[in-house]
């Protein structure tokens, strides 16, 4: 009698420990593997990040000009510091001549030497009985007012609506030869790449299934 009522028992015991090493060894990857899921989608999001950073700056730098009514330009210079810092891009649209105010920001080319594009502050503005318009400009860093007085030339002025901070250093990077190259030839490569381990990744097997084969 004393043996029939123990074996039971002693049956029960040896489940118990047989169960607590299973769910040890179920329980330990999962929390091991936590800062792996967590590195891996943190990196997911970054690429998104960069990739729609990328596709914004190419449709504002390359596509915007040609379907809307502005232009983009680098500014190569610290005369406009620091409302225009060297190395950022501006974006400039166009307004009739005879609506450039004093206070505007506007590029123009200089009547002088090379004849160059500058964007400088409006400090004065003269209307002519011809209709044409003398503007005398300087820059915001700049002690003294630009040495010359310029005649917008013809019936359009560009105004400048708004700055993309060092987008232009960036800009500058992508165009050398070195980096312009490994674009062509490695950004192919690198997408190829891409889809051929999006293709072949290995198809993880569900731990809880495991588990429950184990219990059962």
């Amino acid at each position: 009698m004393t043996t029939a009522l123990l074996a039971p028992l002693a049956r029960t015991t040896d489940i118990a420990i047989a169960h607590r090493p299973a769910r040890q060894l179920v329980l330990e990857p999962r929390t091991a593997g936590l800062g792996t899921r967590a590195a891996r989608l943190v990196g997911r999001w970054l690429l998104r990040l960069v990739v729609t950073v990328a596709v914004l700056a190419f449709g504002v730098l390359a596509v915007g000009p040609h379907v809307l009514d502005y232009r983009t330009m680098t500014m190569l210079t610290g005369s406009m510091s620091p409302a225009i810092d060297p190395g950022d891009v501006t974006i400039v649209t166009p307004l009739p001549v005879d609506e450039v105010a004093v206070g505007m920001i506007i590029a123009y080319h200089i009547p002088i030497d090379d004849h160059r594009l500058v964007s400088h502050r409006v400090v004065s503005v003269e209307h002519g009985a011809d209709g044409a318009v003398t503007v005398e400009t300087k820059g915001d860093a700049n002690e003294a007012v630009d040495p010359w007085k310029a005649t917008l030339q013809g019936d359009t002025a560009y105004q400048v609506q708004a700055v993309i901070p060092e987008i232009g250093n960036a800009i500058q990077v992508l165009r050398t030869p070195v980096v312009s190259q490994a674009l062509v030839y490695g950004a192919p490569a690198l997408l190829a790449g891409w889809l051929l381990l999006s293709i072949w990744r290995p198809v993880k097997v569900d731990e809880n299934d495991d588990t429950e084969g184990v219990r059962a």
